[in-house]
């Protein structure tokens, strides 16, 4: 079972020549980069835009208007798609044979169309809504020159923008507890696009009641995401930490926690970071998926090497080709080489912090024309369910 929120994701790839003339047009200056920026119009929609790419950075934010995000992905070519960490989950374990029940908020017409076959779905919508996230993607070394600004992307990445009712209500359909008395896996996301904090309390609260209906030995995984609140990261954290198994997020999601940017190849600083994120996050083992590598910490952390090795061959495969790779795509992106680096990092990390900790270095994928680097922790996490899924099946037979 797969919840709570999906979404539809309109997928820009910037170009250089059409950013150069926002730039001349909203006379933006190099000064007013600033990652932090309101998006509050479409000017601050760019700088915001053009702050992230100059750094390489990623996220995810909260847009004032939903026209502002219609208008500006109007000026770039466009391709719809599923999202949400749930959804994107699901596609790609039923790219490995694996089915799932999702959780949806909203429905139209993409979603019927879009979902496959083995990714059935129950939904608290009353009536079809379309709330597109605006997901911009760009390439290492794209350049901007006007004016005084003058830069390269150092890496590739994707920003996400949000305007969506439906999800920042996160509506919890009266069917999930009667469906949770035969999930064996239940993946917890959405609650980052939520805006009020007495709503989010009264989800937090529903959600615990229908996982009263979880079978015994049930894994609850939950995964953390980009709070458009910040705040809010914590009251969810903490309405959950005891009803979960596994805690995963990404390394921006690590670094908004700890509060501080970490060297990802810096075994120490690595280290100093998780005995943090311990003290934040006792219980639940810790799983942490990265551009160079992914790990789980804690006492449980060995029962998840193969899920890891999964869930890194799923997101390298869409880093290579997309949404529509193919099985021979995916069995040829496992036989790439490790990269050396993260070999480096991940046997000096686990030498520093013992059998705690299990670190599977990523693939080398660094000659890649043209990546896609969207949802590719929302597929990680669907490797790795995947895996667990195969093994639960596999003791059982």
């Amino acid at each position: 079972m797969l919840g709570l929120g999906g979404c539809i994701d309109y997928e820009l790839r910037l170009s250089s020549s059409t950013l150069e003339k926002l730039v001349a047009e909203y006379e933006i200056r190099d000064g007013e980069l600033d990652l932090s920026a309101p998006v509050t119009d479409e000017r601050n929609l760019i700088i915001s835009v053009l702050a992230h790419m100059k750094r390489g950075a990623g996220g995810e934010y909260y847009a004032a208007s939903l026209e502002t995000l219609r208008g500006f992905a109007a000026r770039f070519p466009k391709r719809i798609s599923l999202g949400g960490t749930s959804v994107r989950a699901g596609l790609a374990m039923s790219r490995l044979g694996v089915p799932c029940m999702l959780h949806l908020v909203s429905l139209n017409d993409h979603v019927r169309h879009l979902l496959p076959p083995s990714c059935d779905y129950i939904s608290s919508a009353r009536a079809d809504t379309l709330y597109p996230h605006m997901v911009v993607q760009y390439d290492q070394g794209t350049r901007v020159q006007m004016d005084d600004i003058d830069m390269r992307a150092p890496f590739p990445n994707r920003l996400i923008y949000v305007n969506d009712p439906a999800n920042a209500s996160l509506e919890v359909s009266d069917q999930l507890g009667f469906l949770l008395r035969d999930a064996g896996i239940f993946l917890i996301s959405g609650f980052n696009t939520m805006q009020d904090h007495d709503l989010l309390d009264e989800r937090l609260a529903t959600l615990r009641t229908h996982m009263r209906h979880l079978p015994s030995g049930a894994l609850v995984y939950y995964e953390d995401a980009a709070f458009h609140l910040p705040s809010f990261r914590s009251r969810v954290r903490n309405a959950l930490l005891e009803i979960i198994n596994i805690y995963g997020m990404n390394e921006e999601e690590m670094q908004a926690e700890v509060g501080r940017s970490v060297d990802l190849l810096s075994a120490l600083d690595v280290e100093q970071a998780l005995h943090s994120l311990q003290t934040r996050v006792p219980g639940p083992t810790l799983v942490l998926h990265t551009k160079y590598w992914s790990l789980a910490l804690g006492q449980g952390a060995p029962d998840y090497v193969e899920a890891l090795k999964d869930g890194i061959a799923v997101a390298s495969t869409r880093y290579c080709y997309g949404d529509d790779y193919t099985d021979e795509q995916y069995k040829f992106t496992g036989t790439l080489p490790i990269r050396p680096e993260a070999q480096a990092f991940a046997t000096e990390l686990e030498e520093r912090m013992g059998s705690v900790v299990h670190c599977v270095p990523g693939l080398q994928l660094d000659d890649v024309a043209r990546p896609t680097t969207i949802g590719l922790g929302d597929s990680f996490v669907g490797g790795f369910l995947a895996a667990l899924v195969r093994r639960r099946t596999a003791s059982w037979t």
